[in-house]
């Protein structure tokens, strides 16, 4: 019978390393994940949940080894610094939190340099598991002539890891963990962004976000497919409309730890009537109260009355928003029906309209607009409605900041943009004399 490790005294490293080599990161490793819980109840609170997304990254990169060995060593030296150094949540980090990074980087504890590269992990033969080694240090230094010489860090390395974690950000993003990339504005931003490869293309802000046109398929993919099976769709079709017009990420919309979404989450004003969407824990701990348009009540009533409910929810109504089709399989609502959908199955139906949206713009001739957005995401949904409602509805800059949940309203101004035509069809016939034509 195997001894726990639990139960035995583990000589472990100064630093924790997080990743297990590419053929175990399936099986994950119990000492991390309960330095993980550690870290989650008296530090960083969603620990968990951002060291389930590094894996999910690391487990895409682990068909090729040299990429796998890359992202594993940038973010087990990016997370120990948020974890243990600077006592951070990625979601929070800003550019000027990335310059400590690199600071601390370039100038690491000499108790954390090793002199040569050793295993993050071993075979303990006394608990027949593997357990950090001991050996292991974050840094790795040189030596000459038997000498340690003073730790450098060289610029590729540098740009090499900025690129990783600007990556891991990108990933973060589409995972609808955090709306910014504080690591491509620190590249931008430093002595490296002259390279056109780490330069983000003043037309980029749109490119997470449908087009006119695109999400015109998106909403009649749809709708097509909730008439001919609205028993697989409707729910669907009031899910993505409620997304685009509230600005919603995906976790506002689905069963997470602390919070299941419910349809006494929709409140009437009784002085104004205003109909408004409460979200009581939303990213970050925030609580937001988004006012809905006629569209999204008529949305809403038309759902309702599908799942043969009232028109309208009553005050403090407990049913599920977005109900399950088919028994949950595992977790702790197996067996259940009438239980909200989780983050991931949200997404994976989302991403399936998506898919289904860009087969028939491909198939009326816009191929160019089919790939676009096969690129794009479900969090790209609370994009397109931001960057809608701002350049085509003219919505007041203030407003969509208060719905979206914006610490600042220079985030919301990154939504504000027109193309190159755009800007060239509004200025093509602008007279060179304001005075012209005035008798």
């Amino acid at each position: 019978m195997k001894n726990s490790a639990q139960s035995v005294q583990l000589n472990l490293p100064a630093v924790m390393p997080l990743f297990e080599a590419r053929e175990y990161v399936e099986q994950g490793n119990a000492i991390v994940n309960q330095y993980i819980t550690q870290i989650s109840i008296s530090r960083v609170t969603d620990a968990g949940l951002v060291y389930e997304l590094a894996n999910d990254l690391l487990f895409s990169q682990r068909d090729n080894e040299n990429s796998y060995k890359s992202y594993r060593s940038e973010l087990t030296c990016f997370l120990h610094w948020c974890f243990d150094v600077a006592k951070l949540s990625p979601s929070v980090v800003s550019r000027r939190d990335i310059d400590k990074f690199v600071a601390y980087c370039q100038s690491p504890p000499a108790n954390l340099i090793g002199d040569h590269n050793v295993a993050q992990f071993k075979l303990d033969k006394l608990l027949g598991e593997r357990v950090p080694n001991p050996k292991w240090l974050p840094f790795v230094g040189k030596k000459q002539f038997g000498d340690r010489v003073p730790y450098q860090l060289s610029d590729n390395a540098l740009k090499t890891k900025m690129a990783i974690l600007s990556s891991f950000y990108g990933f973060l993003m589409a995972e609808d963990y955090c709306e910014r990339n504080p690591s491509q504005a620190w590249l931008n931003h430093s002595r490296f962004a002259h390279k056109h490869k780490y330069q983000v293309s003043e037309d980029d802000s749109a490119s997470q976000a449908f087009s006119e046109l695109q999400w015109s398929y998106v909403l009649e993919t749809v709708e097509k497919l909730a008439k001919q099976e609205p028993a697989s769709f409707q729910r669907s079709v009031f899910l993505i409309k409620l997304m685009y017009g509230c600005y919603l990420r995906i976790s506002d919309v689905s069963a997470r730890a602390g919070y299941t979404p419910i349809m006494g989450q929709f409140i009437q004003n009784v002085q104004t009537g205003i109909w408004s969407f409460h979200i009581p824990k939303s990213k970050g701990g925030k609580r937001r109260v988004i006012p809905i348009s006629n569209a999204i009540l008529d949305a809403l009533k038309h759902y309702r009355r599908f799942l043969n409910l009232s028109e309208l929810p009553s005050y403090k109504e407990q049913t599920p928003l977005f109900v399950r089709h088919r028994a949950a399989g595992r977790g702790r609502e197996v067996g259940l029906v009438n239980a909200n959908l989780g983050i991931r199955q949200v997404r994976d139906d989302v991403q399936k309209i998506i898919d289904l949206a860009a087969n028939s713009a491909e198939q009326d001739g816009m191929i160019q607009d089919a790939i676009s957005m096969r690129q794009l995401s479900a969090h790209s949904i609370r994009h397109t409605g931001i960057t809608h409602d701002i350049n085509l509805h003219g919505r007041p800059l203030s407003h969509v900041q208060a719905d979206a949940g914006h610490e600042s309203i220079d985030t919301t101004s990154q939504y504000l943009h027109t193309t190159q035509a755009e800007r060239h069809q509004s200025k093509v016939n602008k007279p060179l004399d304001n005075l012209a034509g005035i008798e």
